[in-house]
């Protein structure tokens, strides 16, 4: 028997509707002769609502307390789906993430998975069971429940994947694929049938919202191919693993960035790590540095994160910044990153200058730039970054296969 691995995401379990749509299209596939692991992401807005309920309570939830509250979420899910298996005639059990062997490390709400037992699993395959795993959750060595970060229900599903060896790694959501740009921005946006890994590592980190950077990763760590498709139909979705030749595949945009700039920072040898070294301890990501160039032994450094870590960025920036004497901190929350993303950036010139070309003629300034070997990024106003986007699109022709 072929091993299938599906995820379904929030808005495909958030009513019991859709709980029951999904175990029929599960009981369907294990009917048709398949082993199934099904990960499931909380019901809709469980995890908002969660978080609201925490900070009705205190303004600042312990994180071991919060994750241990999140992890409910994705607990109601997996029990629901499996008494609707039940239901249906389906043998089928609920597993937690740990119940499921799932190990990780000891970062509240941004945990990475350290190890996977694969033995509970398996043995509740070999008694011919569905088995229902909660996402977004592990334990730690000191038997805490952490939880893998927005997003993380993808991750649990392609890591138990990548243990499983499974022949099949679906991501169910509420699109039917991988897009060339965001259809509620653009509604001539075009369905890939395939992305490379690189690519859709990019595109993730960029802010593409259709899967987590981490499942991604791991993904192309262990040749693990993933397909996302919709809950809703039965369209073929976009396969992720597979090499293109497009010279741009999509545009990206992320509107939850905030800047942060230092002003009048010493230039000496170690204030980089003395800046960042803080960030990094407390699990923030850094993601575009800007230095200027230096003047009379002082520069400016700007940098950027999510907009959701500005306030504690900047509890840690503040001080190191009085410590080094830099003469001011500038915070700006109102920001966006907008990409364009493609293998055939790298071997092809004149990329660059057609996208700020585009930004240009949209009357779009541009305020920081940051690129890779596929990936060319731009910090815009946050109120421009739809206008970029439309205005990208067309200069890439990304509405023509």
């Amino acid at each position: 028997m072929s091993l299938v691995v599906q995820k379904y995401g929030g808005s495909s379990v958030k009513d019991v509707e859709r709980i029951q749509a999904v175990a029929r299209r599960v009981a369907a596939r294990r009917d048709a002769g398949n082993d199934m692991v099904v990960v499931v992401s909380a019901m809709g807005d469980t995890t908002d609502e969660l978080i609201d309920l925490a900070h009705r309570i205190t303004r600042q939830p312990e994180p071991r307390e919060m994750d241990l509250l999140l992890s409910t979420g994705e607990l109601i899910s997996s029990a629901l789906v499996t008494m609707a298996l039940h239901e249906l005639g389906q043998k089928a059990v609920a597993l937690s993430g740990p119940q499921a062997g799932i190990m990780t490390d000891t970062t509240f709400s941004k945990a990475k998975i350290s190890a996977i037992d694969p033995a509970r699993l398996e043995r509740e395959l070999k008694g011919g069971k569905i088995v229902i795993v909660a996402g977004f959750q592990g334990l730690t060595e000191e038997e805490d429940v952490a939880t893998l970060g927005r997003g993380g229900s993808d991750t649990t599903a392609v890591g138990l994947a990548a243990r499983l060896r499974a022949d099949a790694c679906e991501i169910y959501t509420d699109v039917d694929g991988v897009y060339t740009a965001d259809p509620r921005i653009v509604p001539e946006a075009r369905k890939l049938d395939t992305i490379s890994f690189e690519e859709m590592l990019e595109m993730a980190q960029m802010g593409a919202k259709v899967m987590h950077p981490r499942a991604v990763e791991l993904g192309q760590i262990y040749n693990m191919p993933i397909t996302v498709r919709s809950s809703y139909s039965d369209r073929e979705g976009t396969i992720i693993g597979v090499e293109n030749v497009n010279k741009v595949t999509g545009i990206a945009h992320d509107a939850d960035v905030a800047k942060i700039t230092l002003v009048g920072l010493p230039d000496r040898p170690g204030v980089a790590h003395q800046l960042f070294a803080p960030l990094a301890d407390a699990a923030i990501n850094v993601d575009t540095i800007v230095q200027n160039v230096s003047h009379h032994g002082v520069t400016d450094i700007s940098f950027t994160v999510a907009k959701t870590d500005l306030q504690s960025s900047q509890k840690f920036i503040e001080s190191v910044a009085r410590d080094l004497g830099a003469s001011s901190v500038i915070a700006n929350p109102d920001m966006a990153k907008v990409s364009i993303v493609g293998t055939g950036i790298q071997n092809h010139p004149g990329y660059a200058a057609r996208m700020f070309g585009a930004m240009s003629e949209a009357g779009i300034n541009i305020d920081m730039i940051s690129t890779s070997e596929i990936r060319i990024t731009v910090l815009i106003e946050r109120a421009k970054v739809a206008d970029a986007v439309r205005a990208l699109h067309r200069a890439f022709e990304l509405d023509q296969a």
